[in-house]
């Protein structure tokens, strides 16, 4: 901490994605405390929050679509949706851009198979009731099928900001995601996290590609919703950072002018929530199965604690490779080649995330290695070539009838993974 700054400890409760002071400010934990950084030396927006000091903490977000189980159509319907949710449920939930998505999130917990757990237990739920709405849910990074009407914008301040700025980029088809966000108490750490995932982005993206279909068509891309989500601005990668004061300096040039409300409008595939102490990871499509997810889960964390622990060589890679393999990645998934700069040739996106993942192995066991272990099922068919082999047997409505399926078979045996105040606090 640079001299002469402050440190200021309040409480608030705050919403996992970080939209604090706006429409969305929703429950992650209860009374999180939050201690938040140099507050009188940057922007409000930039105060970093150091919660308990801990480290490698985790936090999930996944965004699920909401279906006509007979038609196997998009229900465009997501606040009439949140409004019947049991109380336990909506604290866990919210509101996307697109009415036919609903956000489920995880409280902050110390390892990822509490993470997991959480979110078993919140699908096993959000199926439920939803079934009593005569609606299902599914999870993957497009609904594959043609939508039959024009995608609704969810009503809200945030989302009428979205589309007056987005326009008609705000109703094209919706895309889900899978983000993780992992707590970093320190910004100067965060730095270093985020600088250091920069070369694992195209990685990560070619394992999780899971949106093939789009529009009721073969997309010919592994990862549709990636090249769909980057209609919007402030999509991609973000550059190299030399520290936090140079992110702040960056996006404060956005924010202080009033083209950005605030940091939670830069859609960078990994990004720092500053409100929340976090680096986001926001590059992988939802995923259809808990096992797919519970993987990647596992991945991030250990990813950081890679950075933090020993360090990385690939902080500097050059934005043209970076932005070149993350096309590959989405769009031949892991048959990909990437780009090897070091070697100066095209190497199977299958060693890079074999290699990466060995690297994290000596740090798993401190979040998971039986989560880690599950890589190998989305090494040997990712949820993209799974959906390609479905189709051809079944057809488009066959596969969001396995979506379907998928999304509601993990249902709880206990209620181990239920959010309680001693989960999330």
């Amino acid at each position: 901490m640079l001299p002469g700054r402050n440190l200021l400890r309040e409480t608030r409760r705050i919403d996992v994605a970080g939209d604090v002071g706006g429409e969305r400010v929703e429950l992650l934990a209860p009374e999180l405390p939050i201690l938040r950084a140099d507050c009188d030396a940057r922007p409000g927006w930039a105060c970093w929050n150091r919660g308990r000091g801990l480290r490698y903490t985790i936090g999930v977000e996944e965004e699920v679509m909401l279906l006509n189980p007979s038609a196997y159509s998009l229900v465009q319907s997501s606040e009439s949706v949140l409004a019947g949710l049991s109380d336990e449920l909506a604290t866990h939930a919210s509101l996307e851009t697109h009415a036919s998505v609903i956000e489920l999130r995880t409280g902050i917990h110390g390892d990822v198979a509490g993470a997991v757990a959480e979110i078993e237990w919140l699908r096993a739920q959000f199926a439920e009731e939803l079934g009593a709405m005569r609606l299902a849910a599914a999870s993957a990074g497009t609904y594959p099928m043609a939508c039959r009407e024009e995608t609704r914008v969810s009503r809200g301040a945030r989302y009428s900001l979205v589309s007056d700025s987005m326009r008609s980029l705000a109703r094209r088809e919706p895309t889900l995601a899978l983000h993780v966000h992992v707590g970093v108490p320190d910004p100067e750490d965060a730095i270093r996290v985020l600088n250091g995932l920069r070369a694992a982005l195209p990685p990560l993206l070619a394992l999780s590609a899971n949106s093939p279909f789009s529009r009721g068509r073969d997309s010919g891309f592994a990862s549709a919703r990636t090249v769909i989500f980057q209609g919007f601005p402030r999509t991609g990668a973000p550059r190299h950072f030399s520290c936090y004061d140079d992110y702040v300096e960056a996006v404060d040039a956005l924010i202080a002018t009033g083209a950005l409300p605030n940091p939670s409008f830069l859609w960078w595939d990994v990004r720092l929530q500053p409100a929340l102490g976090t680096v986001e990871v926001r590059v992988m499509d939802a995923q259809s199965t808990l096992a797919d997810s519970a993987a990647l889960i596992a991945l991030i964390p250990s990813l950081a604690r890679l950075e933090l622990e020993d360090g990385s060589a690939e902080n500097a890679i050059a934005p043209e490779v970076l932005a070149e393999n993350r096309f590959l990645a989405a769009r031949d998934g892991l048959d990909a080649r990437l780009i090897d700069p070091v070697a100066r040739q095209l190497v199977p996106a299958r060693t890079q995330v074999d290699e990466l993942v060995e690297r994290c192995r000596e740090h798993a066991d401190a979040v998971g290695m039986i989560e880690l272990d599950r890589i190998g099922r989305l090494m040997h068919a990712n949820g993209a070539e799974r959906q390609r082999v479905w189709a051809k047997d079944h057809g488009l409505a066959g596969v969001v009838s396995m979506l379907t399926q998928c999304f509601a078979s993990s249902n709880r045996t206990s209620t181990a993974g239920r959010p309680s105040r001693a989960a999330v606090n």
